[in-house]
């Protein structure tokens, strides 16, 4: 600890260094280990509901409504479209009046910027009839709605509001929102609190306020699946067979079921229920990581839930589902406290309107941008990240990941920030990226970040040696600036000369 330094275990993943933060004046960063519990603060006693006061029904993947008295809120309505590009799409069909769901809501929570979070086409449709609906974000370092003006949605009440202060909706509802402790720039979750029956959602946060939540919450839901990363499949070459990719799969889904069973077993809510992992891989290019990306099992989760603390009940809902919270907490085995759909309402989607999405990202392919080779300079240099001894090739592909004839494959050396035409002689490590032609030229166009292509299963990597380069992904996933390029002035430029 003097020296701030350490050394990987034998075998293991390594990344790049980690980097010490200072202040202004060159001191480490002090952080507080021990917080106060910020929901502890001007505490309520729970009062006793009747019956049908509170409803929680499931819509879809992360998006749940509250009836809450008299007020109605929604959390991540992702009820439309694709996610990640074209790399995500509904498993589960929606209720068929999600529409007027949406436009009775008195208040919408999104959790961050992800797209099966944060659904552009939805807020799109939404705000053609009800542009006004308050919605709420924590103040991460990344704007939630940084694309907001970008993307022609008219959603005209956004609310950022501060980590860990009770926002008082009426005298009765309250809810407080919370960071990630690991990636506090983006991630957050949520306690709702009603009459002082407290529900806790950590939605996709891998350490939800840094580990410390409150505990025997009425419901606590979180996410289960698993499968939200490129790595392994995307990944070829070395280890990355395909027997070696399964082992890794299997082993990392029983890893996240361990820890969100011990979560729920040191929290010990009254109700758990998992959610938020309902996406696949449906178009039928992508039918290589539908097969090998597996995700959890909400079921197995909830037996394992049992096994550890057997006093939790458990809840895996079909859309439209609704759950009363006054007749589960009185009694479990109430046949009134969870209504299901009505007996033959469609579950599973069973089609998906690929083509307009497709055909949105493939507008940006014939762009005139793409005309001329210095685009490649120019997005670089706009991304802003240098000075690291990286390089990278860059392949444009057809949707099976084949080398597109007349399109570009290049390289970047992030050491200074040059475009060589051979790969450097100096020892620096490398990765190739191959990437469909439609969604890299439509994230360089409109200045998206790299999540669309890593998370959305757009690329297929090869890396030499096999190191995760954290600086690298972080700054194109999370970093990139605010604004796009400037386009307009680049093809002006050009123009000119």
């Amino acid at each position: 600890m003097s020296i701030m330094k350490y050394v990987n275990p034998p075998d293991s993943f390594s990344q790049d260094e980690l980097v010490v933060e200072t202040d202004t004046n060159n001191g480490l960063v002090v952080i507080e280990l021990h917080p106060p519990n910020p929901w502890d603060a001007d505490p309520r006693q729970a009062e006793e509901l009747s019956f049908g006061e509170v409803q929680v029904t499931y819509l879809t993947h992360a998006c749940m409504e509250l009836v809450l008295g008299d007020k109605r809120f929604i959390f991540d309505p992702w009820l439309m479209g694709p996610a990640f590009a074209r790399g995500w799409w509904l498993l589960h069909e929606p209720p068929c009046d999600w529409m007027e769901r949406l436009c009775r809501a008195d208040l919408i929570y999104i959790s961050h910027m992800h797209s099966d979070h944060l659904s552009y086409p939805t807020l799109k449709k939404l705000a053609e009839r009800r542009p006004d609906v308050p919605i709420y974000v924590g103040n991460t370092e990344r704007p939630v709605f940084w694309y907001l003006d970008q993307s022609g949605v008219k959603m005209t009440k956004i609310n950022i509001v501060p980590f860990g202060v009770w926002q008082q909706v009426d005298q009765n509802l309250r809810f407080m929102i919370l960071m990630d402790g690991v990636h506090p720039e983006m991630d957050t979750c949520i306690i709702v609190e009603y009459k002082g029956h407290k529900i806790l959602n950590t939605v996709d946060c891998t350490r939800p306020n840094g580990g410390k939540l409150p505990e025997k919450v009425d419901l606590m839901m979180s996410d289960f699946a698993g499968g939200a990363s490129g790595f392994p499949m995307t990944f070829s070459g070395g280890k990355f067979t395909e027997a070696w990719k399964a082992q890794f799969i299997k082993t990392e889904r029983r890893k996240l079921l361990n820890y969100k069973a011990q979560l729920v077993t040191d929290l010990k809510p009254k109700i758990y229920c998992p959610f938020a992992g309902y996406f696949v891989e449906a178009h039928p290019s992508d039918s290589y990581i539908k097969k090998t990306n597996l995700k959890n099992d909400p079921e197995e989760l909830n037996r394992l839930i049992k096994k550890k603390c057997g006093d939790v009940f458990t809840w895996t809902p079909k859309p439209g589902a609704t759950l009363d919270l006054a007749r589960i907490l009185k009694d479990p085995t109430d046949s009134k406290g969870i209504m299901d759909p009505p007996a033959g309402t469609k579950v599973f989607k069973e089609s998906w309107d690929f083509k307009p999405y497709i055909d949105s990202l493939s507008a940006a392919v014939d762009d005139e941008i793409f005309c001329y080779p210095s685009w490649i300079k120019e997005y670089y240099v706009w991304a802003g990240f240098k000075g690291y001894n990286l390089v990278i090739r860059v392949i444009e592909t057809d949707d099976d990941f084949n080398p597109l004839p007349g399109g570009y494959n290049y390289l970047v050396d992030f050491l200074d920030l040059t475009f060589p035409a051979q790969r450097p002689s100096r020892d620096s490590p490398y990765e190739e990226i191959k990437v469909r032609v439609s969604v890299m030229r439509h994230v360089v166009k409109h200045g998206l970040l790299w999540d669309d292509l890593y998370i959305g299963f757009q690329t297929r990597l090869r890396r030499d040696p096999d190191i995760y380069h954290h600086q690298f992904w972080n700054h194109f996933q999370i970093k990139l600036p605010l604004t796009p390029p400037d386009w307009k002035s680049f093809l002006e430029q050009l123009k000119k000369i």
